[in-house]
């Protein structure tokens, strides 16, 4: 079998990048060689490894065979790769042979894996729409873990690719009011393009503070569920503003090693407020019963027809440009709702 020179993205420290040309070695029995199509770029958690913001002591990911390495530098990450299986060993059931495929992989043009790694992509979804598959699901796995409830008000902080696709689907719910908290603009009328029945700056004290008195009604005190996404650790402050008694809190964002004072005394503890932390790796137990990540997976291609988040792509750029694309994700964010490196 031929073998390939794959161009990969190393992280080598804070703020530093490198393309490094790796030789990949030849087929071991029963492992499958892709050839990278796209690869979407996580704003959140790769912007945390970009600005040396993960926690040292912990795997990447331990739930995931392609980041099982600590995070200390140098490192590859991403974790959304659509591309075709080009080469297979015989051990291989000839059908992947030439299938689009999702991976979990770092950004890479060609990589090694196993069938048992991939997603095969419906024939039906191109590969601009299968790179959402993760983020996809996590939305999903949010709106399961928030169990939102007919006739309710609902907050989502942040309007990144997560919060956007949360959003739009609270939109398909029968709800009195889906407010989308984020201080960008352009990322505001996308959430109200996607279906919230609101939207707030909250560096605005003033919409802020409307919005609390709209909460307010004779028979509740504030928002009955609230989804934290925005990646910020003090926007749980703003959480606890804009709940009410016995409201639910669901923190969908990793902080890495960022951290900020929580104001838990007062309101937030009177109100017996109910935060919980959701993370898409797992199944919820009180959902694995029924459902396994194959349903889900189900659950979220569909979706994704639906939806069609192809829509959020603003920039597609050369891995040999991720050096300037991940310096605009640091300094100027909001001009980027999802990146994708193209490698054909």
């Amino acid at each position: 079998m031929n073998q390939f020179i794959a161009q990969q993205l190393w992280f080598t420290d804070a703020y530093t990048l490198e393309l490094r040309s790796q030789l990949l070695p030849s087929l071991k029995s029963g492992e499958v060689l892709v050839q990278s199509e796209l690869s979407a770029v996580s704003a959140g958690t790769e912007l945390l490894v970009y600005r040396g913001q993960i926690p040292s002591d912990m795997k990447l990911d331990a739930n995931l065979e392609s980041l099982q390495e600590s995070a200390t530098y140098p490192l590859q990450y991403g974790y959304a790769t659509v591309g075709r299986v080009i080469q297979i060993t015989s051990e291989v059931d000839i059908e992947w042979l030439g299938k689009r495929v999702f991976a979990f992989q770092p950004h890479a043009s060609h990589f090694i894996t196993t069938p048992a790694t991939l997603i095969p992509v419906p024939d039906d979804i191109c590969a601009a729409a299968a790179v959402f598959l993760a983020n996809m699901e996590t939305a999903v796995n949010l709106v399961h873990d928030g169990e939102p409830k007919l006739g309710e008000k609902i907050v989502v902080l942040g309007q990144g690719i997560v919060g956007l696709l949360l959003s739009s689907l609270l939109a398909k719910h029968p709800l009195t009011k889906l407010c989308a908290i984020d201080g960008n603009e352009y990322r505001r009328q996308r959430a109200l393009a996607l279906g919230a029945t609101q939207v707030v700056n909250p560096f605005v004290s003033a919409e802020i503070k409307d919005l609390q008195q709209q909460l307010i009604t004779a028979a509740s005190s504030g928002a009955d569920l609230i989804f934290e996404v925005s990646g910020i650790p003090d926007a749980l402050n703003l959480a606890i503003e804009l709940s009410g008694f016995s409201s639910r809190i669901v923190i969908g964002s990793w902080y890495g090693n960022k951290s900020a004072a929580i104001a838990l005394g007062g309101n937030a503890h009177r109100n017996q407020l109910k935060i919980t932390t959701s993370q898409v790796s797992n199944i919820s137990p009180a959902l694995s019963g029924r459902w396994n990540k194959s349903r889900r997976f189900e659950l979220v291609w569909q979706l994704i027809r639906e939806r069609k988040p192809e829509k959020l792509v603003t920039h597609c750029v050369a891995l040999s440009e991720a050096a300037s694309l991940y310096k605009k994700l640091d300094e100027n964010p909001g001009e980027i709702l999802q990146a994708v490196f193209t490698y054909l």
